[in-house]
């Protein structure tokens, strides 16, 4: 699981990158980030929080369109540039699907 960390106006985003093995597509998240306290001793000062947006990326048959699935029960906005950095986030994952797959190794995406 890795994912990526982003500051827009004050709110840090993270998109978040991991296998989702009921759909059997890689699932790319995008979700305002939550603060790590400053004691703990790392350099992460954002976690990922619950996502927002999923982006769900077959990896078995590039003939299949990705999916999205909107979480957001408070209504949350996402800014223009955010959803931007996120749909680029989500062309690439696609991209590398695709040619895992037609390279025969749909396990090396990542």
């Amino acid at each position: 699981m890795s994912w990526e960390l982003r500051e827009h106006a004050g709110r840090h985003y993270v998109v978040l990158f991991h296998y989702a093995l009921p759909d059997d597509a890689w699932a790319v998240e995008l979700s305002e980030a939550r603060s790590v306290s400053a004691g703990s001793g790392t350099e992460v000062t954002h976690l990922p929080g619950p996502a927002c947006l999923v982006a769900l990326v077959p990896d078995e048959d590039p003939n299949l369109e990705p999916i999205f699935r909107v979480y957001s029960p408070d209504e949350r906005v996402v800014p223009y540039e955010i959803m931007s950095w996120f749909m680029a986030q989500v062309a690439d994952q696609v991209e590398r699907c695709r040619i895992a797959f037609e390279q025969g190794n749909p396990e090396t995406v990542e």
